[in-house]
């Protein structure tokens, strides 16, 4: 299992816009959700370990703090190719057995996941009611092998802050996990694995 680290996008950056299909058919787009809440985009899939190692927490993060006005939207943009268990039909289905319940969109092209400079699954990025990014980092110091209890502490005080208005820390820690699988990776991705 190779861990690869966040690219860490410069905070303040504008969120890019993105359209894509949801696991229950409809077309998700940025401009569409709610103008007036901060925005947490995800980008995860199906079979990478990190992110089967959050993925029941993940749904009571999400439930809990779409409860508080936060908006959460969940990307695979794994090469379906090399790893069928990320496609559509399965993530509906990884979302019905998690229980997640906000957007989980299908990122076929790779484009959003570019535009995003995501890196690794999981890969954070929280934005303010204005679409600039605050915080992209981890959802805390567990990892599927460190033995470290899953509190979401990292995520959890950043969108705390983020709905309250408040600054965040620019001392963020990247998230680690797997690469996403690319067709054909970007530039700005090393593939280096993270120390």
């Amino acid at each position: 299992m190779v861990m690869t680290a966040s690219t860490m996008l410069p905070l303040g950056s504008q969120a890019p816009d993105f359209s894509l299909p949801n696991i229950d058919g409809k077309t998700v787009s940025l401009s569409g959700l709610p103008k007036d809440q901060p925005i947490l985009v995800m980008f995860i899939c199906n079979h990478c370990p990190f992110v089967l190692h959050l993925q029941k927490d993940l749904a009571q993060f999400s439930n809990e703090y779409q409860a508080k006005k936060l908006t959460v939207v969940g990307i695979s943009s794994n090469d379906v190719n090399t790893h069928p268990d990320d496609g559509p039909d399965k993530m509906k289905a990884m979302a019905e057995k998690s229980g997640w319940n906000f957007p989980y969109l299908y990122d076929e092209t790779q484009d959003v996941a570019k535009a995003y400079k995501a890196a690794c699954t999981p890969d954070f990025f929280l934005f303010d009611k204005d679409r600039q990014l605050v915080y992209r980092g981890q959802f805390d110091d567990s990892r599927p092998s460190n033995g470290l209890p899953i509190t979401g502490a990292d995520l959890r005080a950043a969108c705390d802050a983020a709905l309250a208005g408040k600054d965040i820390p620019e001392q963020q820690k990247p998230s680690i996990g797997c690469n996403i699988k690319w067709k054909e990776a970007p530039e700005y991705f090393t593939g280096k694995p993270a120390v």
